[in-house]
């Protein structure tokens, strides 16, 4: 009985740090996707600027 009471165990521990692991990493794999955007927004901006002004209409 005590090996089964030390496998529970190890395995809710398992279970504890991978929910632990996926609330730390979420948040900063959203945060990175929310960067992404913004930069691809203001390569976006950077690149009408150039063509306005290099290729005026």
């Amino acid at each position: 009985m005590a090996k089964k009471k030390a496998s529970k165990k190890k395995v809710a521990k398992k279970v504890a740090t991978k929910t632990a692991i996926k609330q730390v990493t979420k948040p900063t794999a959203e945060k990175k996707a929310q960067t992404f955007l913004q930069a691809k927004r203001d390569f976006a901006a950077k690149q009408a600027l150039y063509f306005a002004k290099r290729f005026p209409r």
